[in-house]
């Protein structure tokens, strides 16, 4: 299992392959069907919602704009609560961290609460690696890592599997990593679920290290927050000794009062819930309650690179809610492990290569897995606007130019295989400056219209191998219009 999904062929080649899978396909139309209705009745009870999303986009932007003062104020708070701040520009610098703090309690096992960031960063790899077995304690991720499989959404990492599916991997697989499933275990949904709290108990009263994500922080006085549905993130939270949370550095939020939107719009916008029934939040350490050492580490991984382009920064207001997935027509019918990503659907399509960046083929072609339907915009607490961004990133694929990678200004070059893209750009480009040329060329492509093919041939075909060409028009439409209204005066 790979939690960077490296050496991913392009999207189109593996969503090629996940749209043949029609068990898949059925998973996923059930579920994300079934999240989408259930959250349009949750949003619907809030008047004031539009209001909300517009609060969350503003606290957001100005976060992301003061970003470096507020990470000096939570290193202060976080230090003064107790606790220990650590800073990892990579993924290879925060799994040392990570592996380091695990070590030096003389521990090789750790409980996981659900984290993109940890995924992001292969830490369970890394500390497989050091002899360390990291024990993921929510249901989908228990699933998915029973399953040796890769997580294919942001809120359900198991979406893509059903429940015979869920059955079978318990009763084969919970035995080699600890409790073995129950005789006679069946596909219910109160067996399943019995089945991993029994399973997963012995690991929360044994474990002394936790490790953990967190959705917000906040500066002013160095709280972390977790919002979870299953009561697994307050057990890792909670029991262990040692708790260590690796966390995104856009994940800060200035002040407590902060979270009152997103506590109402991020329940609302992925579960569908009025709110999450476990909200965890802690400050530092105390004594004789939680942990008795708390490590926080600020992760980079490409996330300042991100906030110097101007347009494509937006996309670190992602509060990962998955909203954009369980409405894109093209998530619902490739699956996540088609982005090759940890972040899929729209959000990953535009997270993805700027964390990652557009060199790798999956990286170019991610910007170009989107029908730009704006779906995804429209349902968005915090008003990214993933089509303005995609296209954004498609043009940096096409044409390159300058952008950041590694905190150095760069000039990228563009990527392969598109230029054919680029000349026939060049080549709209010129037409529409040279209005003679563009009327001429409109007259003869109606005269000829009867012997255009079906099909572009060429590098068209990518196009029209899943779309109809548009018939041309008998005439041009200036043509049209000069005789039809050309003698009255009509045209301007």
């Amino acid at each position: 299992m790979s939690g960077t999904f490296v050496g991913m062929p392009a999207f189109p080649v593996a969503a090629r392959e996940a749209v043949g899978d029609r068990t898949l396909r059925s998973n996923l139309r059930h579920a994300t069907r079934t999240i989408r209705d259930k959250r349009a009745r949750a949003v619907a009870e809030l008047d004031d919602w539009a209001a909300l999303r517009e609060a969350g986009k503003q606290i957001k932007d100005h976060t992301l704009r003061h970003l470096d003062r507020y990470l000096v104020q939570v290193e202060e708070t976080v230090t003064a609560a107790g606790g220990t701040v650590h800073w990892a520009a990579d993924a290879d610098e925060a799994n040392e961290i990570v592996a380091r703090l695990v070590e030096e309690t003389g521990e090789s096992e750790v409980v996981k609460v659900k984290s993109m960031a940890t995924q992001e960063i292969a830490l369970n790899e890394a500390l497989e690696a050091r002899g360390i077995h990291a024990y993921e304690t929510d249901l989908a991720e228990l699933i998915v890592q029973l399953g040796k499989d890769r997580p294919s959404h942001i809120l359900v990492p198991a979406i893509h599997r059903n429940r015979g599916e869920i059955r079978d991997i318990f009763r084969s697989e919970m035995s080699e990593w600890g409790r073995p499933a129950p005789e006679g275990l069946t596909d219910t949904p109160a067996e399943l679920a019995e089945a991993a709290r029994l399973h997963l108990r012995e690991k929360f009263l044994r474990a002394k290290v936790g490790v953990s994500g967190a959705n917000f922080v906040v500066a002013e006085t160095g709280t972390l927050v977790v919002v979870e549905s299953e009561g697994n993130g307050r057990m890792c939270l909670t029991l262990p000794e040692t708790l260590i949370s690796v966390v995104g550095i856009e994940k800060i939020v200035p002040r407590w009062q902060d979270l009152e939107v997103f506590l109402q719009t991020l329940p609302r916008s992925s579960t569908a819930e009025r709110m999450n029934p476990y909200t965890s939040m802690w400050t530092g350490t105390t004594d004789e309650d939680g942990p008795r050492t708390f490590h926080l580490v600020l992760l980079d991984n490409g996330r300042t690179d991100t906030l110097a382009d101007e347009v494509g920064r937006q996309a670190l207001r992602c509060i990962r809610c998955s909203a954009c997935l369980n409405v894109c027509p093209v998530y619902e019918r490739a699956g996540g492990h088609a982005y090759g990503s940890v972040y899929p659907g729209p959000i990953g399509a535009i997270l993805s290569p700027q964390l990652r960046g557009t060199g790798s083929e999956i990286g170019a072609s991610l910007p170009y897995a989107s029908s730009l339907c704006g779906a995804c915009y429209e349902v968005c607490p915090v008003a990214i606007d993933i089509p303005e961004v995609l296209v954004h990133l498609r043009e940096r694929v096409v044409q390159g130019g300058p952008a950041v990678r590694d905190g150095n200004r760069v000039v990228l070059k563009p990527a392969r295989g598109h230029a054919a893209e680029r000349a026939a750009m060049r080549a709209a480009q010129w037409a529409f400056t040279h209005p003679g040329a563009l009327r001429t060329g409109q007259r003869l492509a109606s005269r000829t219209r009867r012997l255009h093919p079906r099909t572009l041939p060429g590098p068209g075909r990518a196009w029209s191998g899943s779309r109809d060409l548009p018939a041309v028009p008998a005439e041009p439409f200036r043509d049209w219009w000069q005789r039809t209204h050309g003698g009255k005066g009509g045209a301007k």
